[in-house]
């Protein structure tokens, strides 16, 4: 019974994904909420050969349609503006990277600049061939009135595809697109008052994760797609979906600055219920000082052969 439990889910799951990036006519990106599924602005063979000293990016957005996306963990107020600062530094090449996620939103119905919310990530991640681990601590706390503070830590692993590498061919006959998906599943073993559901019931357990880029040129322009989906430790069925927040999105490239227009919208899937959704316009800069750029990688290895 369990395994056909799990081999339906895994089935809708992957029918959800691929009917979200191929129908409908749309938009991108969660308020972080397992991480990264923002479209990586970085060639991933130069990532593989440098280690990041400092790296990141820092992006802002409005969000030019709110009915019912929340400004605080407690489902109070809706965002007008959303701030977020990413850095990482490779502690060992691409197999061992510490990261955190920095962001702050504001509430629309009291102002558009005072901040209402700040969500606070720290991870450990990496990458081994097509396998990529993360080891992830997330804090959502209130700043301009007390409540709920949501706060959890889990666990995720992704399988990752790109044509460019995987497929035979492909760089010969479209020099200038790529498809990079990468999917997997998650544990949140540690859990305080993280939900399963939109309108703030339950408590997760497991998330699965798929998230695609189509690189349309050059990785100049961009389409993403992105799915995530909770589960609920207090269900019968521990391993069945009770939120799907879907994602789609196009962004446009010119050196080391991206301009998005997304859309996200939040759903309960065994009950009705609260749907939150928004659409908005970011932009984002780009910074990476390797240890190459700065000789750190040169002195290393010259000491090492003394």
């Amino acid at each position: 019974m369990v395994i056909n439990s799990i081999r339906r889910t895994a089935f809708a799951f992957f029918g959800i994904l691929f009917f979200f990036l191929l129908i409908e006519p749309g938009h991108v990106q969660a308020l972080e909420k397992y991480g990264r599924p923002l479209p990586s602005m970085e060639d991933m063979n130069d990532r593989e050969t440098e280690e990041s000293l400092f790296a990141g990016y820092f992006l802002t957005s409005v969000f030019a349609s709110n009915p019912a996306f929340a400004a605080r963990p407690d489902n109070t107020g809706l965002v007008a503006l959303r701030h977020m600062l990413h850095l990482e530094t490779d502690l060992y090449k691409q197999y061992l990277t510490f990261y955190t996620d920095q962001n702050f939103f504001s509430d629309r119905t009291t102002g558009w600049i005072e901040l209402s919310e700040w969500d606070g990530t720290y991870a450990l991640t990496g990458v081994l061939g097509h396998v990529n681990w993360r080891l992830q601590y997330e804090r959502d706390i209130p700043i301009d009135r007390k409540g709920i503070t949501q706060e959890y830590a889990d666990g995720l692993v992704t399988a990752k595809f790109q044509a460019v590498q995987d497929l035979p061919g492909w760089q010969r006959r479209f020099p200038n697109q790529n498809v990079t998906v990468y999917a997997g599943a998650g544990w949140l073993f540690h859990n305080k008052n993280y939900f399963a559901r939109p309108d703030n019931t339950g408590r997760a357990l497991f998330r699965y994760v798929a998230h695609a880029d189509v690189d349309l040129y050059k990785n100049k322009l961009v389409l993403y797609g992105d799915i995530n989906l909770f589960t609920d430790r207090g269900a019968d069925n521990q391993a069945a979906p009770t939120e799907l927040d879907w994602i789609i999105g196009l962004a446009a490239r010119w050196r080391n600055m991206e301009l998005a227009v997304y859309h996200e919208q939040d759903q309960p899937l065994d009950r009705p219920g609260l749907v939150q959704k928004y659409l908005a316009l970011q932009l984002r800069f780009s910074f990476d000082i390797s240890k190459q750029d700065l000789g750190i990688g040169r002195v290393s290895s010259t000491a090492a052969g003394q």
